[in-house]
């Protein structure tokens, strides 16, 4: 089994990856000291729960917990104000008091749901991350917990860390291709961002993570979290350096705005959004090459760098304008310097962003 510590001072936790873990999820629910007396709500979603979600329950009802389950519907749909009321409300029904806690059994999505009901049902209770998808390696650390509001991604949320992150392997078995590609986003933008070596690794063990080799992803997915782990532990509310992990999102979050929130994968949407952050780099004037780089890394996962033509480059800037990194008319975008070192720069014309845009669509043709 594989270790990562978060060290946040009194918030600090691990992160446990490995394989059959599901299966003894109770030992580490008393681990971290867990009450048996107080219900627990584990929240999952329609796809996840007819494949892991009994392996769960027998686990920690044979250990006595007892449990709540909320069920939501798979997808980015379900990171909404509505579905948060379903699910705070299957927590008021269940009787969760204040030693209770809420388990987050699946995706992203899900993670970021149940870590926002955990947030603010009785202002705070204890939260537990189970990630099942490659993608939330990345959403699973740090305490980033929303749901969107139909303008903006993740604009309604809070910061409120895992007891513990329990990841195991196994449950990504059972992954289809196109959310193995879109978690794989996640895993290369680690690398992109602060170890060159890693991003190349990704790139060249690409074969191995797709077909879903456990040694592989093993090790990429604790690379990952352990480049997470560090810039949160140095930074833990975005006050400055966790922006980098932003790598991507300002375009990828507009796209996912604009597609509905369910035309695009997230890590699909944060792909293209890299692509078009080192279009950006080289207009700025970095190192020529971080385009066809970055866009062989992407491509060689299975990932989209094209901008699709049908999505409107004015509802696109609208939806930038909303985004958390707007600020005061201007654009603030993460930038590579190079292949594992970014900047986080201020003052991007808007001109500048629509000319990227364009690029996009031309898969990197013309550059600025």
């Amino acid at each position: 089994m594989r270790n990562v510590h978060v060290e946040l001072g009194e918030r600090s936790y691990p992160i446990y990856i490995g394989s059959g873990l599901l299966p003894q999820a109770a030992a580490y629910l008393i681990k971290h000291g867990l009450s048996v007396k107080s219900p627990h709500l584990v929240v999952t979603d329609d796809k996840v729960a007819p494949y892991h979600l009994e392996t769960l329950k027998s686990s920690l009802q044979e250990a006595g917990f007892r449990l709540v389950i909320s069920i939501v519907k798979s997808g980015e749909g379900s990171k909404s104000l509505s579905v948060f009321e379903n699910v705070m409300t299957d927590a008021i029904q269940g009787g969760l008091d204040r030693n209770s806690s809420v388990i987050a059994l699946g995706g992203g999505v899900v993670g970021d749901l149940a870590g926002f009901v955990a947030a603010t049902y009785m202002r705070g209770i204890s939260f537990i991350q189970m990630p099942t998808t490659i993608l939330a390696h990345d959403s699973s650390v740090g305490g980033k917990v929303a749901v969107n509001h139909p303008l903006a991604k993740n604009m309604i949320g809070a910061f409120h860390q895992p007891e513990f992150v329990l990841y195991d392997l196994d449950t990504l078995t059972t992954l289809p291709p196109r959310e193995v590609s879109a978690g794989l986003a996640e895993m290369v933008k680690h690398g992109l961002i602060k170890d060159e070596a890693f991003a190349y690794w990704c790139k060249d063990h690409a074969g191995k993570l797709l077909a879903l080799d456990l040694d592989s992803l093993g090790y990429g997915l604790e690379r990952g979290v352990a480049i997470k782990a560090d810039v949160v532990s140095q930074d833990e509310r975005e006050g400055g350096l966790r922006a980098i992990l932003n790598l991507g999102h300002t375009i990828g979050h507009a796209i996912e705005a604009v597609g509905g929130y369910g035309e695009f994968l997230h890590g699909e949407a944060i792909s293209i959004g890299m692509a078009g952050s080192a279009l950006l780099a080289e207009a700025l004037g970095r190192k020529k090459g971080i385009y066809a780089e970055t866009a062989a890394m992407l491509t060689a996962l299975n990932l989209p760098v094209v901008l699709p033509e049908h999505l409107d480059e004015d509802d696109l800037m609208e939806a930038m304008m909303h985004d958390k990194k707007f600020k005061e008319g201007t654009m603030v975008f993460v930038v590579p310097d190079s292949i594992g070192s970014v900047s986080i720069v201020k003052d991007i014309p808007q001109q500048l962003v629509r000319d990227i845009l364009k690029q996009l669509r031309k898969g990197g043709e013309a550059h600025v």
